[in-house]
């Protein structure tokens, strides 16, 4: 119990490093390449994690969001929020982590938080956007 302690990241620690990735969000954000990059990314990563659980399933209404904000579909979104949930993303599927992915179950606690610690920023804008997509016919499900 006592190595968990220390494998534990707060959110303060995962706050730092979704404002570092700040910069790459914009770039990526207005590059449709580097998008399509990203999420083709993030799909291979998500069939790699042994168990995504509750944290991690919203990743996809992440992506829908973003790429229909991208797509200039739904656009009543601060701009904030859509850095954060791409910085997110892109910590998500960078190989540079604090806790390497191929650390066999912990390696994927730093992902979980910083992805945590993005939805406790922007869950009101995901809500607003799921009633929209829903409204709208652009359910998936």
């Amino acid at each position: 119990m006592a190595d968990e302690k220390k494998i534990e990241i707060s959110d303060e620690e995962a706050q730092k490093l979704l404002d570092k990735g700040k910069k790459k969000a914009e770039e990526t954000i207005n590059d449709v390449d580097k998008f399509e990059r990203l999420l083709q990314r993030i799909e291979r990563k998500l069939k790699l994690v042994p168990i995504a659980g509750t944290t991690l399933a919203i990743i996809p209404t992440m992506i829908s969001l973003v790429k229909s904000y991208v797509q200039k579909e739904y656009t009543d979104i601060p701009i904030g929020s859509v850095i954060a949930i791409v910085s997110a993303l892109i910590y998500f599927v960078s190989p540079i982590d604090l806790i390497p992915d191929n650390v066999p179950v912990i390696g994927y606690i730093d992902d979980m938080t910083v992805i945590t610690v993005c939805l406790k920023m922007v869950q009101s804008d995901i809500d607003e956007y799921l009633e929209w997509r829903e409204k709208n016919g652009k359910n998936i499900e």
